[in-house]
């Protein structure tokens, strides 16, 4: 019975990714000139890791590519090679090559052979390159002499007597593997010795009874036999013989087996595993302990014959607990989901070294709350985000070092991302000591534009806020990096898809601060539910600022049916929700319900309900997975009764109101569609 390793090959993808990102954090962190030793051995294990692992699953062209990596880091690790800013260059494309070569292998695609090609010469040349260091000075003693060296050297290969023990092919190891991959170093002649092979009734088909003597004939270092073995060396005896030390790259470029294929396309979706620490897992299972020492209380009290006070109160007592330990459980859970954001700051130090380098700036990055925790899913969502607004605070943000220096500021600037909790809600802040956003540059462009008539009047905030418009650019010179008016539109559109906002705040000549604040997951919203008719919708508190009996002396109306309240010298639009989801409500007078009051990014609005009812965390369900995506919603629950109450999208409502559009969706909706 063979064993199919395929099964761990996610496993697989799942940790070589997780030691490129070390790689690549180490290596930004590795000082030019003398090697730090402890920070090249973190990075000579990530990559060995790799290739030792993609040798084991037949993944060939990895295992090769990494092995020339391998190699360099080696003689830096043992003091031949001392570290230059090419070579720190070189090895950083190479774990983008990497990367690239795992994401294809493991979405069944083509490899780029010429990327692999160019960037494995880049490798290979610099491993040739005399920047390697004496192995001991002339002066040492114990210094091998020139005829020794001379007489390794001139060696063609070596002799491998490799014998596996009976047990090592049940750990998920295939000698026929190793030997394959052997075979891609050089020209190798394989002598079987079968001697121990027992008679067929004896034979135990995972077990491994051969032995082979294995002749290589290649100019390979003795390192790179080694590493084939490296998986098994405490599984096997091994011996070998005639070392030499040189280097070589060989074998075909080969995708994985085709039996690894369904794996490969279920990862090609999102990441849909997690690590969780034991710490969690002991408290939920404690939890879940506790819930059944519960319900077996409230079981005795099932089959009490007679209900009296002291049975009551049991009961009450049993009920109470039942609630505590669930909402505890709630909270267990969603920790397990919870990550810091480090996973989403480590992508953003090498962003901004190969972005100074580009523009010839000097930009020191700085990470703070790296610990905060929020959700995986907005975690995943909010990576494109914040890179898009620290490549503008790159290109935009940040002056030139002649002109930082003729302002008075420091020739580095800087750039910091700071994340913490505030309230239910994680707000995130990318700062630059930059210029700051000019505003009557972008005044001027917005009446270009149109999105400003002559004659209006603003404020400041209003327009800053005129660079989340769509196509909106005030870049003289579109580059690769920005100024084609796509990205700080699309960033205001990913935030509110996560039911958060953007907002920033500039000061001209001294910088700019741009704040996200995003729920901390998804799955659960403390809101205001409040009725319209026979409906019920929730409100996110997060929404909300207060709510008010309606007065009609500060009611006005304005061109047209538009109405505002007026309300501290301000006047609010009144949007009547029944109008917006198309349903009859109880009163049509604003005197005879309620308004409540709610902000989002920046924008005020008075929405008209008939009746407040109670605040509550609810469980969030999709809308679009489960019915379809509708205009001014972003969700749906179940309340305690049973029945479905909408979740209002504030920013998607007020649209509405401002359209007039009224989906005919909704009515579907309120005769019974999503309940249904």
């Amino acid at each position: 019975m063979s064993i199919d390793i395929s099964q761990f090959l996610q496993t697989f993808f799942e940790e070589s990714f997780e030691g490129l990102d070390i790689m690549e954090s180490e290596l930004l962190n590795l000082n030019v000139g003398s090697a730090d030793k402890e920070t090249i051995n973190t990075i000579f294990r990530a990559a060995h890791s790799i290739k030792g692992g993609s040798g084991t699953f037949g993944l060939s062209s990895v295992a090769d590519y990494t092995h020339v990596l391998e190699t360099l880091l080696d003689e830096m690790r043992d003091g031949k090679r001392d570290v230059t800013q090419q070579s720190v260059d070189v090895m950083l494309q190479s774990v983008d090559v990497l990367r690239e070569m795992l994401n294809a292998l493991q979405d069944n695609l083509d490899l780029d052979h010429d990327r692999i090609a160019s960037s494995h010469k880049q490798l290979t040349d610099l491993l040739s390159s005399d920047t390697s260091l004496p192995a001991a000075s002339s002066t040492d003693s114990n210094a091998p002499k020139d005829s020794d060296t001379q007489e390794e050297n001139s060696s063609g290969g070596w002799i491998i007597n490799f014998s596996p023990y009976p047990d090592m092919m049940k750990t998920g190891n295939d000698p026929v593997r190793i030997i394959r991959e052997l075979e891609e170093l050089g020209n190798l002649t394989i002598e079987l010795n079968d001697e121990k092979v027992p008679s067929l009734d004896e034979l135990e088909p995972e077990s491994c009874y051969l032995s082979w003597k294995l002749t290589l004939h290649a100019d390979v270092p003795i390192d790179a036999v080694q590493d084939v073995f490296s998986w098994v060396d405490d599984e096997c005896e091994l011996q070998i013989n005639e070392i030499i030390i040189s280097d070589g790259y060989s074998g075909p470029d080969r995708r994985a087996p085709e039996s690894t294929g369904k794996a490969r396309k279920a990862a090609s979706k999102e990441q849909t595993s997690i690590r969780v620490g034991i710490d969690k897992v002991d408290d939920l299972i404690n939890m879940v302990g506790e819930l059944v020492i519960t319900q077996s209380m409230l079981h005795q009290l099932h089959d009490v014959e007679e209900f009296n006070q002291n049975t009551l109160e049991r009961l009450q007592d049993g009920l109470a607990q039942l609630e505590q330990h669930t909402r505890e459980l709630q909270e267990n859970v969603m920790r397990i989901r919870m990550m810091p954001i480090s996973f989403a700051f480590q992508r953003f130090p090498r962003l901004v070294r190969d972005l100074s380098n580009q523009f010839g700036k000097n930009i020191e990055l700085k990470l703070t709350g790296e610990q905060t925790e929020l959700d995986k899913t907005v975690m995943e969502k909010i990576g494109d985000p914040l890179v898009h607004l620290v490549r503008n605070s790159l290109d935009h943000g940040i002056e030139m070092p002649e002109i930082r220096a003729e302002a008075g500021k420091p020739e580095t600037g800087t750039i910091e991302l700071n994340a913490f909790h505030r309230g239910g809600n994680i707000i995130i802040e990318i700062k630059d000591d930059g210029a700051g956003l000019n505003t009557q540059k972008i005044l001027q462009k917005a009446k270009e534009n149109g999105l400003v008539k002559e004659g209006d009047t603003i404020t400041t905030e209003q327009v800053n806020d005129l660079i989340f418009q769509p196509g909106f650019s005030t870049a003289d010179v579109v580059s690769d990096v920005s100024g084609r008016g796509v990205g700080m539109d699309v960033v205001r559109r990913n935030i509110r898809a996560l039911n958060g906002s953007v907002e920033v705040v500039s000061t001209p000549g001294v910088g700019s601060v741009f704040t996200i604040r995003l729920p901390i997951t998804l799955a659960i919203l403390d809101g205001q539910l409040v009725r319209v008719g026979k409906e019920t919708y929730v409100i996110p508190l997060i929404s909300i600022i207060e709510s008010l009996q309606v007065k009609n002396e500060f009611v006005n109306a304005v061109t047209g049916s538009a109405e505002v309240y007026k309300l501290r010298d301000e006047y609010i639009p009144i949007l009547r929700l029944y109008e917006i989801f198309d349903v009859e409500p109880d009163t049509k007078n604003l005197s005879a319900g309620m308004l409540v009051i709610v902000e989002s990014e920046g924008q005020k609005l008075a929405i008209f309900v008939d009746e407040l009812l109670s605040q509550q965390q609810v469980v969030i369900k999709s809308l679009e997975t489960n019915f379809r995506k509708i205009d001014g919603l972003s969700g749906a629950t179940i309340l305690g009764d049973g029945t479905v109450a909408l979740i209002a999208d504030i920013v998607g409502v007020y649209e509405l109101y401002q359209k007039k559009i009224v989906p005919s969706e909704l009515k579907v909706i309120h005769d019974g569609g999503v309940a249904a």
